[in-house]
């Protein structure tokens, strides 16, 4: 098993409004947490250096911006709360293409295939919710 997570999918907007879905935080506490009955609330300072908390009801994870090229590339460091584990690394790169923007996620670091597998199963029901407001007018 792999120690990362790849995820591609074309999503239906222009690469500005799937960057801005990344980045303001009244558009992420409307879909970055894989459980939708969870109350989730998300703090977020979107500049290089800047920091964020996401609060899913008990579960909180935050992290550092390392990089931010709007609108085509943010990097950022994600370490939840109380687990002592080691901060591990999200990029999103995103392309134009004729069909709306190319969402490009890896999240790597991990120390263990089963710590990716957990991760895995809840950025797929994330990236559903993304694709649903998206695709909301």
């Amino acid at each position: 098993m792999d120690t990362e997570i790849r995820i591609e999918r074309v999503l239906p907007a222009t690469i500005t409004r799937v960057y801005d879905a990344w980045t303001r935080a009244e558009l992420l506490a409307l879909w970055y947490c894989p459980n939708p009955d969870l109350p989730l609330k998300v703090d977020a300072d979107v500049r290089e250096g800047g920091s964020y908390v996401v609060e899913m009801g008990p579960h909180v994870v935050r992290g550092t911006y390392l990089e931010v090229v709007p609108p085509t590339r943010l990097v950022f460091s994600w370490q939840w709360d109380g687990t002592g584990d080691a901060p591990t690394r999200v990029e999103v790169e995103l392309t134009e293409v004729p069909e709306g923007t190319r969402m490009q996620l890896s999240h790597t670091g991990f120390a263990t295939a089963e710590d990716a597998a957990n991760h895995r199963t809840s950025w797929d029901p994330e990236i559903l919710r993304l694709v649903e407001l998206l695709g909301a007018r």
